[in-house]
């Protein structure tokens, strides 16, 4: 991405991500200047991959020779004030593999790099002189120390003394707390401590939250650069890494960029990769992988994962991660059901609201054993599997319970637990108490997956659960098209049967028709797909509501409640275009015409992904009315998933 003339909003408005797959995290947009409390050059994951904290917000950074120097970052302050203005010094922007910047003041150029080693909270920037002259580099990070969900202050107890440690310096934000080690190769450190007041973050003023910030200083190193020389400066939470190369580094993540890439040639499917392995992280307190739903905030969710790694893993070829995953689930099984979240504090207790994430671990360990021809998970995991139906047979929490038609039913007041589960001060905004559309394609496909499962064990006449589940199979099928299919060749969203009926245009309908196990002939199917097309598809997802409802909302933004009242509200979510392709493939042919269609249909989030945003992230959500801008958290596990499972379809 080159610059001739760039402004702030076109830079600022751009983000960039690099992860370490512990949950850790370096972000911030092109221009140098924080617009979220999420953005830190270092974020570090405590206890893998939750419990984070910022410690370093940014590098302030200037270049110069003979007294005359060139600011090469920016802040924003209160009263729309920039300063200083690096980012009109910037020629390039690359971010692909590792984000570059390359700037050039008078007879300077200055090219720079972030790296985050894999494993490690721990950051490497390094500085290359890539001009003709030598050039004098100033850097003054700006520290903070804070759970990145909240914002850093003025305060007396934060008073940053620091020790010498094995030739680097080691810091500490007050009495007693854990070090940072701060390592510069070579250069001058001169101590001078400062609060940097009132950095302002235009993106939590958007979503209603405090946006002001301070920061510390505690000096700055001066760096004499030679032409074509390159200079390291390393933050890192981890003891471990003290000592550490630097100048490796990049290199050992491009070697394990190019192993998650390899075998397939497509570039947009290539990055597609990166941007999903980002999201693929170890927890710790199973000793195995999950997948983060989306950064910066959210942690591992078990609707997100079931449904994104079946285009982050399973398609991929990643067996081992995949069936990784379904340890870490599986070993929180509980009445029955997997979490549908880890907690960001892991101090809290795992919480369990949630109908579908259960289920869709029924469809994601079939595309697991359909991938891999792994019989040895599914004898290992069947057990669980038993229980899990054995459970929803006879009744589980939340009031999850099979109806006398064979539907499964769930919801209590005050309690969310389908994916449209926005909940703001104690109003849970879409309640789907009932029989929900999509709930009954995921039993129905969860049953039929256990009898398949049974077969391949050669338990499918002696397993207890059998003639169980052969009954509730049938009764669904029987019942599905009477109760869900209405009058306008659509399907209703929820349905209490005998008694209501909510026909509000969903996308949930579109798991009828893309699920491996299907409730609905090709002619309905058909009619469901057009009433999708015609009210719910954009090229960069599908609303989460009719237009024409009364409850539709427009724009997503605003404060907590306006943003979570639009939440599902015909809110454009991506992770649905996967289902929908997957949907019109089925019904219309995996053709040539077919796959050009949807190529030229892919346009829009190809430009999003590369040009728009954050800069190779997939966006988790859109306004309904007149989608453009991302909303939402700027890297979506399952958005991402979605668009690679749509590419390998073809």
């Amino acid at each position: 991405m080159k610059f001739n003339t760039p402004t702030f909003e076109e830079t600022s408005g751009r983000e960039w991500l690099v992860t370490n797959g512990i949950g850790g995290y370096a972000s911030g947009t092109v221009s140098g200047a924080n617009t979220r409390r999420y953005h830190g050059l270092l974020v570090a994951s405590a206890s893998p991959p939750t419990d984070r904290s910022v410690l370093v917000s940014k590098i302030e950074e200037r270049i110069g020779t003979g007294g005359a120097w060139f600011a090469l970052s920016a802040n924003r302050y209160p009263d729309d004030i920039v300063h200083p203005r690096g980012f009109e010094l910037l020629t390039r922007f690359e971010r692909s593999p590792l984000p570059t910047w390359t700037y050039k003041a008078g007879e300077h150029q200055l090219e720079k790099t972030v790296v985050m080693p894999h494993g490690a909270n721990t950051v490497v920037v390094a500085y290359k002189n890539t001009g003709k002259q030598a050039l004098d580099l100033s850097l003054t990070p700006f520290l903070v120390d804070r759970d990145y969900h909240s914002l850093f202050k003025v305060a007396g107890e934060f008073d940053y003394y620091l020790e010498e440690d094995s030739g680097q310096l080691k810091i500490h934000s007050r009495h007693g707390s854990e070090p940072l080690y701060w390592y510069f190769s070579g250069g001058r450190f001169t101590a001078e401590k400062h609060w940097i007041e009132k950095l302002t973050y235009v993106r939590e003023e958007y979503r209603g939250l405090d946006f002001r910030e301070d920061a510390r200083t505690i000096g700055r190193v001066l760096k004499t650069l030679a032409p074509g020389e390159t200079y390291h400066v390393v933050f890192s939470a981890d003891a471990s890494q003290v000592g550490t190369r630097p100048e490796k580094v990049a290199a050992a993540e491009l070697k394990r960029q190019m192993t998650v890439v390899a075998g397939h040639q497509d570039e947009f499917l290539q990055d597609l990769l990166l941007a999903g392995d980002q999201c693929i992280v170890r927890r710790s307190s199973t000793d195995s992988y999950t997948i983060l739903a989306g950064y910066h905030w959210f942690t591992d969710w078990g609707r997100d994962t079931m449904i994104a790694m079946r285009g982050l893993c399973i398609a991929t070829g990643r067996r081992e991660v995949s069936a990784s995953i379904l340890k870490t689930f599986l070993q929180y099984l509980d009445r029955g059901m997997l979490p549908n979240r880890f907690p960001d504090d892991t101090s809290k207790e795992v919480v369990y609201n949630t109908v579908d994430a259960t289920l869709w671990l029924f469809v994601a360990a079939y595309e697991h054993y359909r991938a891999f021809d792994d019989l040895e998970l599914i004898k290992t995991y069947f057990g669980d599997f038993e229980e899990i139906i054995r459970q929803h047979l006879d009744g589980t929490r939340y009031n999850i319970h099979t109806t006398g038609e064979g539907f499964l039913f769930a919801g209590e007041e005050g309690v969310q637990l389908t994916w449209m589960d926005a909940l703001v001060d104690g109003f849970v905004v879409t309640p789907r108490r009932g029989c929900p559309v999509e709930i009954q394609a995921l039993w129905y496909n969860a049953l039929q997956i256990y009898l398949f499962f049974a077969g391949e064990l050669g338990k499918g006449k002696s397993a207890k659960l059998t003639g169980s589940v052969r009954s509730t199979s049938e009764k669904i099928r029987n019942n599905f098209r009477k109760y869900f299919m209405n009058e306008a060749g659509y399907l209703n969203d929820v349905v209490v049967p005998g008694e209501t009926a909510d026909d509000a245009i969903r996308p949930n309908q579109i798991y009828v028709l893309s699920l491996p196990f299907q409730l609905l002939g090709k002619a309905d199917g058909k009619k469901v797909f057009r009433t999708v097309r015609e009210h719910l598809f954009t090229p960069l997802g599908l609303r989460s509501l009719s237009p024409e409802h009364s409850d539709f909302v427009p724009v997503y933004g605003g404060d907590t409640w306006a943003r979570d009242t639009a939440y599902h509200q015909g809110t454009v979510w991506t992770f649905l275009i996967g289902e929908y392709y997957a949907a019109q493939r089925r019904l219309f042919g995996n053709t040539a015409q077919v796959n050009k269609e949807i190529e030229e249909l892919l346009q829009p989030l190809h430009q999003h992904f590369y040009q728009e945003d954050c800069l190779h992230g997939v966006s988790e959500i859109f306004d309904g009315k007149a989608p453009a801008a991302g909303r939402g958290t700027v890297n979506q596990a399952w958005s991402v998933a979605a668009i690679i499972q749509t590419l390998l379809a073809r």
